[in-house]
């Protein structure tokens, strides 16, 4: 015959027993992590456009996805007083536009996915 068990008291799980973040601290949160990216790509956008604009150098295809990749990043800087090229004024035309394009989409939505995710809540 089956016998029942006695029910053993419940384990406790630290993992469950914390509070969930406020609205305002998540806001908070990714507030000061995009602009630590942001100022992140910045100072690096800075530094490297003195070094790779060159006046004989033709940007092509991958340099368009790239420059439209990290022309966000040129927002701190331009906003610090900095004037940095966001687009290359001696390009190869229709193929860099089209990189420099689908870079910026790219960005954008990385930026505002992070921005705007909210992680499913799980239903118990």
């Amino acid at each position: 015959m089956l016998c029942r068990m006695p029910e053993s008291a419940p384990a406790t799980d630290p993992t469950t027993t914390t509070a969930p973040l406020s609205k305002a601290k998540v806001i908070a949160i990714k507030v000061i992590a995009l602009t630590a990216i942001s100022l992140a790509l910045g100072f690096t956008y800075n530094f490297a456009s003195t070094r790779y604009y060159q006046p004989d150098y033709v940007a092509g295809f991958n340099i368009g996805l790239v420059e439209g990749a990290v022309m966000p990043a040129a927002l701190p800087v331009l906003m610090a007083g900095r004037d940095v090229p966001i687009f290359a004024p001696n390009n190869a035309g229709r193929g860099y536009k089209i990189g420099f394009i689908l870079g910026l989409n790219t960005s954008g939505t990385f930026f505002f996915g992070v921005a705007f995710w909210q992680p499913r809540r799980r239903k118990r």
